[in-house]
């Protein structure tokens, strides 16, 4: 009887072992895993970076984005009949045109089914305001660099250095205008004038996507369409922005409008080489610096900050 009741203790002792390793197993995954796809009702788009069309550039050692990944995620959020909502969160300079027009056409498609907030951080320039213009509502943090509503095209031009090093250029082409923007001779004023022109099409196109979007008047819209930025306080006095604000402030609008309480599901970008290597030179930088600053500065001393902008 007595070997009966220790095998019996020693079974009930092993189920409250494994029913306590589950509770915590379980209280685990709670913790580290996202919310159920079902609990996601706004859909986050961060937009960091120079615009370019596709991920062909994924080795470049600057920050950038593609219109085909904003887009597939424009249209994952848009299928998902549980997200309500989808901001933009804008941290760019602008881009190539192409590119941001795909993304502002995208965006326009969503509005039919979505509430769409654009935020913009630090910076919401160029093609980077053309995208944030189509949304239905634009935040804007009150020191942000917005706007700068223009076209540019640059080339680098080594004429003058084959010149100087006595080097001849020689190229063979069909066609009167093949060889326009080479960087190894200068352009004609015929050249140059065929270069504007076509410049001032795709600015023209600019300032009235600006002009429909934004609610404004054409020659509001080509006042402010000198190429000048506007910090984010100017831009709502001028009508480039709804309101000052951030994230928070966004989250605030939407869940407002819509009558919900807003669960965030968020859209990143995965990250390319540069990006991981510079995460762990920066983490390795910081665990080296960490070291050697303990060792030389209590932090009991430490009484001010400086603030860099």
């Amino acid at each position: 009887m007595k070997r009966i009741a220790k095998e019996r203790g020693k079974h009930c002792y092993g189920w409250v072992i494994f029913a306590i390793v589950l509770v915590i197993l379980l209280f685990f995954l709670i913790l580290v895993l996202p919310p159920f796809p079902s609990f996601y009702n706004v859909g986050r788009i961060p937009l960091n970076g120079v615009i370019l069309t596709t991920e062909e550039e994924r080795l470049l050692p600057y920050e950038y984005v593609s219109s085909e990944e904003i887009i597939k995620n424009i249209e994952d959020a848009t299928k998902n009949k549980n997200i309500k909502a989808i901001i933009f969160e804008i941290n760019s300079p602008g881009g190539s045109a192409v590119a941001s027009s795909e993304i502002a056409q995208a965006i326009k498609k969503a509005k039919k089914e979505k509430l769409t907030v654009a935020v913009i951080r630090e910076q919401g320039t160029s093609g980077a305001y053309w995208i944030a213009s189509s949304c239905d509502y634009v935040l804007a943090h009150p020191l942000s660099i917005t706007g700068s509503i223009g076209v540019t095209a640059s080339y680098l031009e080594i004429s003058g250095l084959l010149e100087r090093f006595n080097i001849t250029y020689v190229n063979l082409t069909t066609g009167k205008y093949k060889e326009t923007m080479s960087p190894f001779r200068e352009l004609t004023n015929e050249e140059r004038e065929i270069i504007l022109k076509k410049l001032e099409s795709i600015h023209e196109t600019f300032i009235m996507e600006v002009t429909k979007n934004r609610g404004l008047t054409e020659k509001q819209v080509e006042e402010l369409a000198n190429g000048m930025f506007y910090l984010g306080t100017e831009a709502k006095e001028l009508g480039l922005v709804d309101a000052i604000g951030s994230r928070e402030e966004a989250i605030d609008y939407i869940e407002k409008k819509l009558n919900i309480k807003a669960n965030l599901k968020e859209y990143k970008k995965p990250k390319s080489f540069f990006e991981k290597l510079a995460e762990v030179h920066s983490q390795a930088n910081f665990w080296l610096g960490r070291g050697i600053g303990a060792s030389l500065v209590d932090k009991n001393l430490i009484s001010s900050m400086e603030i860099v902008t």
